[in-house]
């Protein structure tokens, strides 16, 4: 069958003219009353009554999303018999999520709430798990539950500071954990001042600095502090804190024997400064005498010891000015010698790292593709794929036997549980088997659209790869408006996993298509680094090149063409809006629009390392790459949108473009939003008023009749 961007008229032939899809109402609704129906929206999810589609059937709307949940970490017990989770549901009362520990039977059965609490860690011989949990004195505390049928718990820490990545040792008598400790205050700046008079009201002491990394998005500005690694015993007591220093020591792990603890950190003078620069060390549990394993310069991180205690599996990347390149799989030799590479054939960032039971390789996940698999490197070399299929896969934990759980997230199924069996030799293909499906229930009777998967060529011959999201009731025969949706990073990939933002657009007539242009990881260090100061560039030229791509197929309407992105997505849309004017509308999300005051005001120093020259010495680098030196070029309506907090891309990116789009007398709006940082869909609420407002603006700006959205329907 001949593709469509393949077909063509007739010589001669006037090309058929395609009809808009029906529209479920075509008068602009009042101000007033889209304010009363965004208030009541919540009301109407409340009382169970769906968005109907224009057939009758349900519709993916907003209200759903107020009932969602997820899975996240499932952690298989030894014996390979049963398996605990993570399960987070939406708190729309407090405008959050809840985090519950379930269980079940490692065939699905029998899956039931265990505890309060998250990142549940089975004990080397089975009998209890580990967890966090809110507890005395305050905050996050280590709990051990028992797995037998009292069920006792015991509050194992008693800490001021929150700990995470917990590790059982192998003999069950210890827990490893990393938590900050606070740094005393600076003698050298304590000052003296006069006297203050009784019921005076003084302004407040500064905040004073004198540290490269001084906040993180999310959080704000950080307390002094540097991660440590403690032991604590598993029936409870006082935490041994094992390492000192001015550095960060985090991502612990027991060796075979339990004598020793291997760990990630950076252990140099003015370590702080340091870019793309970590080691391998180890320390001994009894003496804390630490020792540094790895010598290659450059990033190396996830420790991971092999079950003999032969090995230690880590990963990372040699030293390099690369503005990207895909991160490698090694092992060594317990004492750091013979360190090789594994799996370099395949040229994609392994994550989580596992050694199969029996020590012969490590497993691990991986990108590729626009998906994600399971894959396994011996020993002795070669790599080999685990999974195949159209999805987005994750082994978290692998039982004595070489069962796996793990999670699998498809178009249109947001995530399940899964387990692998063993079958054949370590690194033969397995079926992953659905053991649970987050928001079956809630999805039973939703019709979501086609999810389909396409590759086209870029300008200069580079196949891009892409998705096409389309509307439930989609009629080829009809014109539908286009979102375009840019990921940030830029060095991230976009995947084949559902996405509710995209299939809620669908779901309100719009036809959406997002890629992965030129600098997306996933598909190799060449590809990813084809945007080495070049950013933003040739991704544009990738990005029309998918618009020219979905055009072809006709039944786009040429008209509404709309774009938006985030973060880097929002610098992409400001380059797009400079640089041609064939969208409709646009929104620039949390987007960096100057260069030159961006990198000194973003929360981390190290953006300066992305140009060949600092500013001050050369700024022609900073300016060619910005936005703004294109604004003149803007007609496109262009929204700007970021959260006040915003610490990654500060608002103030956002302000620059504003005020330029309203010097050019381009129709343009700012949307400062309140509560969340750079990440857009969090507070819930939040990410509920960006699906509005982005629609809002694009229908604002639409030539000819406004396609329906959730509001428009009848509630029942």
């Amino acid at each position: 069958m001949m593709p469509r961007s393949a077909q063509s008229a007739p010589a001669g032939a006037e090309p058929a003219k395609r009809s808009r899809p029906a529209r479920r109402g075509s008068t602009p609704l009042p101000e007033t009353l889209w304010v009363l129906l965004l208030l009541v929206a919540p009301v109407l999810a409340a009382s169970g009554e769906p968005a109907l589609a224009q057939d009758g059937g349900e519709h993916l709307g907003l209200e759903h999303h107020l009932e969602w949940e997820e899975f996240q970490s499932p952690q298989i017990s030894p014996d390979g018999d049963k398996i605990v989770y993570t399960r987070r549901f939406r708190d729309p009362v407090n405008d959050g999520w809840d985090s519950e520990v379930w269980m079940m039977n490692a065939d699905g059965s029998r899956d039931r709430f265990l505890l309060e609490g998250s990142n549940p860690q089975w004990s080397p011989d089975g009998t209890r798990i580990a967890y966090v949990a809110e507890g005395k004195p305050q905050g996050s505390q280590i709990y051990v539950r028992w797995m037998d049928a009292e069920g006792a718990t015991s509050q194992v820490t008693r800490l001021d500071e929150s700990p995470s990545n917990l590790r059982w040792s192998p003999d069950g008598e210890r827990i490893a954990f990393q938590a900050r400790v606070p740094e005393d205050p600076d003698p050298e700046w304590s000052i003296s001042l006069p006297d203050r008079p009784e019921g005076a009201d003084w302004a407040a002491d500064p905040h004073i600095e004198d540290r490269p990394n001084y906040r993180q998005d999310g959080v704000g500005m950080l307390p002094r502090g540097h991660q440590h690694i403690f032991v604590v015993s598993s029936t409870g007591g006082s935490a041994r804190q094992l390492t000192q220093g001015d550095y960060d020591h985090t991502s612990p792990e027991w060796t075979a024997g339990g004598e020793r603890i291997v760990f990630q950190s950076y252990r140099e003078e003015d370590a702080d400064l340091a870019w793309r620069q970590g080691d391998i060390y180890d320390l001994s549990v009894a003496t804390r005498e630490i020792r540094r394993l790895t010598d290659i310069p450059g990033a190396h991180s996830n420790p991971t010891p092999s079950p003999d205690g032969d090995h230690i599996a880590f990963t990372g990347h040699e030293f390099t000015h690369d503005t990207f390149y895909e991160n490698e799989l090694y092992v060594m030799d317990a004492d750091g010698g013979g360190v090789r590479e594994l799996a370099a054939e395949l040229d994609r960032a392994p994550i989580g790292p596992q050694w199969a039971p029996d020590g012969s390789g490590v497993y691990f996940t991986a990108e590729k593709d626009g998906h994600r698999h399971i894959y396994f490197a011996p020993l002795e070399g070669g790599v080999e794929q685990v999974t195949e299929g159209e999805w987005v896969v994750h082994l978290f934990s692998l039982a004595g036997d070489g069962t796996g759980a793990g999670t699998l997230a498809t178009a249109h199924d947001p995530g399940s549980l899964v387990r692998l069996d063993p079958v054949g030799s370590p690194g033969a293909p397995r079926e992953p088997r659905n053991l649970k499906s987050s928001n079956a229930d809630l999805l039973a009777d939703v019709e979501l659209g086609e999810v389909e998967e396409i590759w086209f060529e870029s300008f200069d011959g580079w196949d891009i790869q892409g998705w096409i999201v389309k509307p439930p009731d989609f009629d080829p025969s009809q014109e539908y408006p286009l979102i375009l949706a840019i990921h940030g990073g830029p060095h991230v990939m976009w995947d084949v996993a559902f996405d509710f933002a995209w299939h809620e657009h669908a779901a309100n007539n719009y036809v959406v298509l997002y890629t992965n242009p030129r600098g997306s990881s996933g598909y190799g260090s060449e590809f990813g680094n084809a945007i080495d100061h070049a950013y933003p560039g040739d991704d544009y030229h990738d990005l029309m090149a998918g618009v020219d791509a979905i055009l072809e197929r006709g039944y786009i309407d040429e008209d509404n063409l709309f774009v938006y992105g985030g973060s880097g997505g929002g610098v992409l849309t400001a380059w797009i809006v400079g640089h041609t004017d064939r969208f409709t509308a646009a929104v620039s999300k949390a987007p960096v629009i100057n260069w030159l005051s961006f990198v000194g005001t973003t929360d981390g120093y190290t953006w300066y390392n992305n140009f060949r020259e600092r500013p001050w010495d050369d700024p022609s680098e900073h300016l060619e790459r910005s936005p703004l030196m294109y604004v003149g070029n803007v007609t496109t309506p262009t929204m700007v949108l970021t959260h006040e907090r915003d610490l990654r891309t500060p608002i103030s990116q956002s302000e620059e473009l504003y005020m330029a789009l309203q010097q050019e007398g381009v129709p343009t709006a700012m949307v400062r939003m309140k509560e969340g940082w750079h990440n857009r869909r969090e507070p819930p609420s939040n990410f509920y008023r960006v699906q509005e407002l982005l629609r809002n603006w694009f229908e604002r700006h639409m030539v000819g009749e406004t396609p329906v959205t959730a509001d428009d329907r009848s509630p029942g």
